[in-house]
């Protein structure tokens, strides 16, 4: 059995069904039906048309629930429409499955959890692993995204913008149980991008691609974290490097510039340097300078002030940083940074304390005690050195 084949076929099959008038809910349960089935059948009687077998026994599964629903009686007409069986149709509805799982109504969690179970086609256990919490849990939170979403049409255009979000989100979970979320998110974007003609979906593919290159430097073997000028970058993956760069290229040439191709352009640069020292710094912060143009965001400010300091001068990166909320995330780790640089090794290590106390991971925390704990031992060496001088 070809599981790879059921997952990729999935999202095709809900979305055929939900284009015949099922709603999210009653198709999203049909198609499972029709995949426990082709489990049970397809080892022994594998079928020529593999889309349009699923696509009959969920349309006929869809068809038994709903009338065997008294609740539900008003809606015999569609049982009446019964569709004969025949090949499925060429036309791809995946699409509309990704505007209908990133719907605004849902909660970015809720967006999340439903587009990897619609089209991703993982399992409720599966996404309840990824994020750490219990299946009944994930499952209410499924359940409920497929109640809101429920008789939502799809006869406007969706916004590309949300849809580029949630699989961001996805991306960024990482690794965690039996799947890995980034890996899954590439594959999504892959298939958007294989949908649509839009250069923003390109650039999130590239942006993907270039950080997923540098995953196996990124941690020890213990799991802390490596800093990317302290990556060994013969580890990086030249060739999703080298597609990242091509995907960008011709995003970039399309003259739409959007966050997610800045964002690329920056990781490609980065990726570029043979060694951390000649890093084209300068460029880096013009590219910031296009994000804050297109996001006005804090955070991406607070980036820039990091590249500033290495184009510029850790003076420049502080001043740039003077002009931002101290309360922003990693506000304290930036300013720790910006002031080792500039030899202040005191006030670094106080704010590299700071940092770890209001760090969200086991593993920043760990990073940034351990930066303290190194400036603090360099401190008292100092000082005992020139009190011996």
């Amino acid at each position: 059995m070809d599981e790879a084949l059921l997952r990729s076929l999935t999202p095709g099959v809900l979305a055929i069904l939900v284009r015949r008038g099922a709603d999210f809910a009653a198709a999203e349960d049909a198609v499972q039906e029709a995949l426990v089935e082709a489990l049970r059948v397809w080892p022994a009687d594998s079928p020529r048309d593999p889309k349009g077998w699923l696509v009959t026994v969920a349309w006929r599964k869809f068809l038994d629930a709903t009338r065997a629903d008294a609740a539900r009686r008003k809606r015999e007409d569609v049982a009446e429409a019964e569709v004969a069986p025949g090949p499925a149709a060429a036309v791809d509805d995946t699409l509309q499955l990704y505007f209908l799982c990133a719907h605004p109504s849902l909660t970015p969690l809720s967006a999340v959890a439903l587009t990897l179970r619609a089209v991703g086609g993982l399992t409720t256990r599966q996404i309840a692993q990824a994020y750490l919490v219990p299946e009944a849990t994930m499952a209410q939170r499924i359940s409920r995204a497929k109640r809101t979403v429920s008789g939502v049409r799809l006869d406007q255009p969706g916004d590309v913008a949300t849809v580029l979000r949630v699989l961001y989100l996805v991306f960024n979970e990482g690794y965690s149980g039996d799947v890995d979320l980034a890996a899954e998110a590439i594959r999504l974007t892959r298939q958007l991008a294989a949908s649509i003609d839009h250069p923003e979906v390109a650039g999130l593919l590239a942006l993907m691609l270039l950080h997923h290159a540098r995953r196996a430097s990124r941690t020890t073997e213990s799991g802390g974290l490596v800093p990317l000028a302290e990556q060994d970058r013969s580890r990086w993956d030249t060739a999703l490097i080298t597609e990242g760069v091509a995907v960008l290229q011709r995003a970039l040439s399309r003259d739409r510039l959007g966050e997610f191709q800045a964002q690329a352009a920056i990781a490609a640069l980065h990726a570029d340097a043979p060694a951390a020292a000649e890093t084209d710094w300068v460029q880096i912060v013009e590219w910031y300078d296009e994000l804050v143009r297109l996001t006005g965001s804090p955070v991406v400010r607070l980036n820039r002030a990091v590249a500033v300091g290495e184009a510029d001068g850790p003076r420049a990166g502080l001043a740039a940083l003077a002009e931002l909320d101290p309360a922003l995330p990693r506000y304290a780790a930036v300013s720790a940074h910006l002031h080792e640089r500039d030899g202040d090794l005191a006030t670094a290590a106080k704010l590299y304390a700071e940092a770890a106390a209001k760090a969200s991971s086991l593993a920043e925390v760990d990073h940034l005690t351990r930066q303290a704990a190194r400036l603090n031992t360099r401190n008292s060496r100092d000082q005992a050195r020139n009190s011996r001088d």
